[in-house]
């Protein structure tokens, strides 16, 4: 990427999750808790929580880069926090991803977003990142278990990495600040 493209290029980092479903408000939490920090002005932080749709469209606008934290269950031990870098844009097939307004996955936003690229001439964000945390509890109940809380700053702080580092590969993008694993 020249100079000029590198200053220009936009990045939005999306919080997305159900604060109604324990550990899976983590991305809503985390977005949260980078609001206290200063940011880049060509990065845009939002809480889009369960509104998937919204977020597809949001992406229209045209970003580089696309970060979207999340509750992501992978096995691991509650608390550890993943950092994935995700499959092309289109590469989930809308008719495979589960298209609901109120539970949309990270997969069916992107297939969702490359519908409406393929629709509109948009183009969709050269890299997608996720910056999951392995969740506790996803029951109904307000709040994060004590080990994805114990997260949240750290996650922020992976967040406040890439944002700088976006061009590097997701394997050089290791923070100091707890377990990653892709």
């Amino acid at each position: 990427m020249n100079d000029f493209a590198h200053k220009h290029a936009r990045t939005l980092v999306a919080g997305i999750g159900n604060i109604f479903l324990g550990d899976d408000g983590f991305g809503v939490e985390t977005v949260r808790a980078l609001s206290s920090h200063r940011l880049p002005d060509d990065v845009e932080v939002v809480d889009i929580g369960v509104r998937g749709v919204h977020l597809a469209y949001q992406l229209l606008d045209g970003y580089d880069t696309l970060v979207l934290i999340d509750a992501t269950a992978r096995g691991g031990r509650p608390g550890t926090l993943y950092l994935i870098e995700a499959d092309e844009p289109g590469a989930v097939e809308p008719q495979n991803a589960l298209l609901d307004g109120h539970r949309m996955s990270p997969d069916a936003v992107l297939a969702l977003l490359g519908t409406l690229c393929a629709g509109t001439g948009a183009v969709p964000p050269r890299r997608t990142l996720v910056v999951g945390c392995e969740p506790d509890s996803v029951d109904e109940g307000i709040g994060l278990s004590a080990p994805v809380a114990e997260a949240v700053p750290h996650a922020a702080r992976m967040v406040l990495d890439l944002v700088q580092t976006a061009d590097r590969p997701a394997d050089a993008l290791r923070t100091a600040t707890g377990p990653v694993m892709n």
